[in-house]
């Protein structure tokens, strides 16, 4: 048997179907309805909730969508066709045809389900991370119940108490008892295998609502009850949606979850920091990740032209546009994050526009040098230094993408290079050069960054060459 009929197979009987409740919670109660509480429509960074569930879904590698639909049908229909592209079948079940507190329903579902399926309300947002986390820790015949540590003791739970056996611990209502010094409350994500979603596993339950707490109760009892805790500094984080307070909270940790692979001090601490502001004035705006890309390559290129001057004055306020150009650099991938939207077009324009950029701003800063020198012995001096600069940047960012073509098709020859083409490429993404060059306008000191840059792309460039040649000798010709 191939390889790929066996992976398939796996996929197949692990977790790949997910069971969407727009209306309803996952243990009983309408959604939306309450004073105060929020739909599947609501909008948290620019996207609905139900959307984002479905995308989120889809990029975890959820293969099959199944959505047990109220009175919202149409708008949530409606919600997915305008934004970014759902590739997942949708199969749409109206809950008018198939009642949840019916168990004929759930015995239907079982049958579109092999292996497990993730059964969720749409009142909450959650990392990719923690579903491909619940993907790998299926085991035959257990439920997942994914839980959080409450440590907000204002914070009230969403859903009624479940009592089941918490590993290490004891058993425990997960909404009321507390466990140290924080509360252990479920989130409205379960994983249910299939064997437990038939007429034999349910019984009389509450008008209208599923039978999913008599499952994970009674499979407590059997001791088949797993539990996966999200945590944000593990990239599994949760929160529920349910009020407008909620949605701060949620919104906090979709741009906690926005750090690049690579990133500087001053991007960490600084970028990051401010970039929040101008991506949701974009999100507003409703601007794509490529025009921000454009936008901030405009940016970066007037600043070069304001380093051309060669005044004092005018080379701060192109530092200070520079920064600015770094600032909204990090929001294209921000926006396309949040969105959905990312694309391999706008990941290698994002690249030639800075690289692009730092060649401009090398030019620029050795053409206002050339002029403040013009008329002495070594005028020419800053001229070569420029040149230098810019040749180093090509170099280096040929090399670059040389580098991750490698990477991704034959990859590398040993872990060391390897790792050094990681710590390469770490830096190469780094901007932590434009505060240090807002540092030397400051002070007047445009020759000396010039003369650091010249030397630094060289030297880099000459590094990135010895890193990649072994493998790029056996790299095939495309």
């Amino acid at each position: 048997m191939s390889k790929s009929i066996l992976q398939r197979r796996a996929e197949i009987q692990g977790l790949a179907t997910a069971i969407l409740l727009p209306s309803v919670g996952v243990f009983g109660g309408p959604i939306g309805l309450e004073a105060g509480e929020l739909g599947p429509l609501t909008s948290v960074v620019g996207i609905g909730l139900f959307q984002r569930t479905v995308l989120t879904l889809q990029r975890a590698g959820i293969r099959q969508l199944i959505v047990l639909s109220g009175s919202d049908e149409e708008q949530l229909k409606h919600s997915l066709a305008k934004g970014p592209r759902v590739t997942i079948p949708v199969r749409w079940m109206p809950i008018r045809e198939f009642p949840l507190d019916d168990p004929r329903t759930w015995e239907a579902l079982a049958a579109e389900v092999r292996g497990f399926a993730l059964v969720a309300s749409v009142n909450s947002i959650f990392s990719r991370g923690l579903i491909e986390q619940l993907r790998r820790d299926v085991r035959d015949g257990q439920a997942i119940v994914v839980a959080q540590l409450r440590q907000d003791s204002g914070e009230q739970p969403t859903n009624h108490s479940v009592r089941f056996t918490i590993p290490a611990l004891r058993s425990a209502s997960v909404a009321a008892t507390h466990v140290g010094e924080s509360t252990l409350r479920v989130a409205e994500l379960v994983v249910v295998p299939a064997s437990l979603m038939n007429t034999a596993n349910s019984s009389t339950q509450d008008k209208g609502s599923p039978p999913i707490r008599q499952w994970i109760e009674q499979a407590a009892v059997d001791g088949r009850v797993r539990v996966v805790t999200a945590e944000e500094k593990r990239g599994t984080w949760y929160q529920s949606v349910r009020t407008s307070s909620d949605v701060g909270r949620a919104e906090k940790k979709l741009f906690n979850s926005l750090k690049g692979e690579f990133e500087g001090f001053v991007d960490r601490y600084f970028n990051r920091k401010v970039s929040r502001w101008f991506t949701r004035l974009f999100l507003e705006l409703g601007l794509s990740p490529n025009s921000v890309t454009i936008l901030a390559g405009l940016i970066g290129l007037l600043a070069a032209a304001g380093f051309g001057l060669g005044t004092y004055s005018a080379g701060i306020v192109a530092a200070l546009l520079f920064q600015l150009a770094a600032v909204i650099d990090c929001c294209d991938g921000e926006v396309a994050r949040l969105t959905f939207t990312e694309s391999p077009l706008g990941a290698w324009l994002d690249i030639v526009l800075d690289n692009l950029v730092h060649m401009a701003i090398f030019a620029g800063i050795a053409v206002g040098l050339y002029t403040t020198y013009a008329g002495q012995e070594d005028d020419w001096v800053p001229l070569g230094l420029g040149m230098a600069a810019v040749l180093g940047n090509g170099i280096a960012f040929l090399l670059v993408e040389r580098a991750q073509k490698i990477k991704t098709v034959s990859g590398w020859r040993t872990p060391a290079h390897a790792a050094w083409a990681d710590v390469m490429l770490k830096n190469v993404a780094s901007r932590d050069f434009s505060a240090a060059l807002l540092g030397f306008a400051l002070f007047d000191q445009l020759f000396w960054f010039l003369l650091f840059a010249a030397a630094g792309s060289m030297l880099f460039a000459g590094a990135m060459a010895w890193v990649i040649r072994p493998s790029a000798v056996a790299f095939p010709r495309l």
